[in-house]
């Protein structure tokens, strides 16, 4: 079973920037990033195959990029002009399928604890 560590959430102002990293400890095909704010689901936010084919939720898309390092075993999330609404616990997941679109959590069986992003206006 595949493991998963994400870093690099923390605290910011908005306007501002963060970049998530996640490291598994194999190789997976399909890597994804969610997000859940407390009283919310889990919402899906992007999704990036090993041939770097991407997909992004429209929350998101135009200032989060998705990207790996298939040598690393690491998928990054790289935030830009952050909102006080993008506060919220930030997950990586891992999956066989492939990005048709943005992630559906039931795509993916593996998942990290998670790294906190918060975002103050």
């Amino acid at each position: 079973e595949v493991q998963l560590v994400e870093s690099g959430g923390g605290s910011v102002q908005a306007g501002g920037a963060l970049r998530l990293s996640c490291a598994a400890s194999i190789f997976t095909f399909s890597m994804a990033w969610f997000r859940q704010a407390p009283g919310n689901e889990r919402e899906g936010l992007a999704c990036i195959t090993a041939y770097t084919v991407a997909n992004y939720a429209d929350s998101v898309k135009g200032r989060f990029t998705i990207s790996r390092d298939n040598a690393k075993n690491t998928v990054y999330l790289q935030m830009n002009n952050l909102k006080p609404e993008d506060t919220a616990m930030y997950y990586c997941a891992a999956g066989t399928l492939w990005c048709a679109g943005p992630p559906r959590k039931t795509d993916f069986p593996s998942w990290g604890q998670g790294t906190q992003v918060t975002v103050s206006s």
